[in-house]
């Protein structure tokens, strides 16, 4: 070892959200290149799979001198970051570096496992649980309960949709994703039939794959249309359903009801007359299967003129 050189220190931090053990290459070869490993803690989830893997250990939590004074002599240090990271370390590190009084080692900060894309769900999962447990309000919740907050929550994700507003986009996503989260907790503790979130997702993705043939098997569809009609078919096969109106919802909005029964009747290819009858019911219903026919969402219209409409109330507010 070369006296004046200073060393390197490795800061190797690995993801909670992946399974300990599952290190990357460069920090493999990084642990069994050092000359010490150091460790704040003996929980250190990894710790169990350095041992197994001939990497030797130190239980430390040096301060930022220490760590540069044991890295002199061009010795090279890894340091297991927590899952949080080690920021009063690398607070005293910085600090030293700017100091310009000490010959700092090189500093590599070295990620060992990264996330993967839906990481951040295991999370919101973990969360979810401890919530469920141990909030007063939340613990007392039922599906029944928590219904009309689904509810609320699709309508305002569709306001936002419809705003354009990116941020507002995200957290309104979010309330519905945690709709999902909260039933699927509540559905844990049934003693009858109980599923998870697990169970959910797996549902949802083996749908997914069966109702997406041109993509996961050997099937083809050139355009949207076909896409459509495919899925129709499948969920018809799967439900096995005895009319084309059946997994129609009769509690949602009568415009966008009356959309999705002509939707229904249209791709069925079925010649089905509308109702006559006296009142204003049957003329939205004209209007409704109108606009579905023109490829126009009667709902989303109607919000567009009511939104219009409240403009125009504010102005004469602001005018009287």
């Amino acid at each position: 070892m070369n006296a004046e050189d200073p060393g390197r220190i490795v800061l190797l931090t690995a993801s909670h959200r992946v399974a300990p053990g599952l290190l990357s290459w460069p920090a493999w070869q990084a642990l069994h290149a050092a000359d010490r490993v150091l460790c704040a803690g003996q929980d250190h989830p990894q710790l169990p799979y350095l041992r197994e893997a001939g990497v030797a250990v130190e239980e430390a939590a040096p301060t930022a001198q220490e760590l540069v004074d044991a890295c002199a002599g061009g010795r090279s240090v890894v340091v297991l970051a927590g899952g949080e990271g080690d920021q009063p370390l690398t607070d005293g590190l910085a600090r030293l570096a700017g100091s310009g009084r000490v010959r700092m080692p090189d500093l590599e900060l070295l990620p060992g496992s990264y996330d993967l894309p839906g990481a951040r769900l295991l999370d919101l999962v973990q969360v979810m649980d401890r919530i469920r447990i141990e909030c007063p309000w939340t613990s007392q919740k039922t599906h029944k309960g928590l219904a009309k907050y689904a509810i609320e929550e699709a309508y305002e994700l569709v306001e936002a949709i419809e705003d354009g507003d990116r941020e507002e986009l995200r957290e309104e996503l979010g309330d519905v994703l945690l709709q999902v989260v909260f039933h699927a907790r509540i559905a844990e503790e049934d003693e009858q039939e109980p599923f998870s979130v697990d169970d959910v997702a797996a549902t949802l993705v083996e749908k997914l794959i069966h109702r997406h043939p041109h993509v996961f098997g050997d099937e083809s569809a050139e355009t949207p249309e076909d896409v459509h009609e495919h899925w129709l078919r499948t969920k018809a096969v799967e439900k096995q359903r005895d009319s084309v109106t059946d997994g129609v919802p009769l509690g949602q909005p009568g415009l966008a009801l009356a959309a999705k029964l002509a939707g229904r009747v249209r791709t069925a290819g079925l010649d089905v007359p509308l109702p006559t009858g006296d009142g204003i019911g049957y003329e939205l219903l004209a209007l409704a299967v109108r606009a579905e026919q023109d490829g126009i969402d009667p709902e989303a219209a109607l919000r567009a003129a009511g939104r219009a409409y409240r403009d125009a109330i504010r102005a004469a507010e602001g005018n009287a």
